[in-house]
């Protein structure tokens, strides 16, 4: 079986549909006082978190990372509302292994505020996209996408509601059919 550890900085609620779907070896957090953490003890997920800021600097921080994905042998790397850019102590390891969700239908809106910046724009719809992780900022090759539609009677609110329903849906279709793909290279 393929090992999963999934990373987030906050609330982790693309965590918690993932760890209800799949096993997965850890969670961890960039923030010591995250709410991911708190999901991980109640659904019994090992979990870990540590801050840039107890570091010399960000190669340091991310190589006490990447040795934690190597002790646990990690195969696949799931950044869930990740609010760090991984930088390359951590790609030279795991390009090509590391997948993000975006809150946009990229390229448009890439970056923190997806969902905002497109209802901001006025536009009639934006999306959902799983991509690899490179070195830019919502830049790497695009995995899937579904547009999600902006309605004339809505509010942010309503808007934000559905790219989040959308993102519950496509993001464990694609862990998914990653982790088939990833079995049958080993077979």
């Amino acid at each position: 079986m393929k090992k999963i550890a999934v990373f987030a900085s906050g609330n982790g609620s693309n965590f918690q549909v993932i760890a209800e779907r799949f096993p997965l070896e850890f969670v961890f957090s960039d923030h010591r006082d995250a709410y991911v953490l708190e999901r991980a003890k109640k659904l019994g997920v090992t979990a870990y978190a540590f801050e840039l800021k107890e570091f010399e600097n960000k190669a340091a921080y991310e190589h006490a990372i990447v040795e934690l994905l190597d002790q646990h042998q990690v195969d696949l790397v799931v950044l869930a509302g990740y609010m760090k850019i991984v930088a390359d102590t951590m790609l030279s390891r795991y390009e090509g292994r590391m997948i993000n969700i975006h809150p946009a239908y990229l390229p448009e809106f890439p970056g923190a505020h997806g969902i905002e910046d497109a209802w901001n724009a006025g536009v009639t719809q934006s999306g959902v996209t799983v991509h690899w992780v490179d070195s830019g900022v919502d830049s790497g090759q695009i995995i899937r996408q579904e547009r999600v539609p902006i309605f004339a009677d809505d509010t942010l609110e309503s808007f934000e509601e559905r790219i989040h329903a959308m993102e519950y849906q496509l993001y464990p279709e694609v862990i998914e059919e990653l982790l088939m793909g990833l079995e049958s290279t080993n077979d």
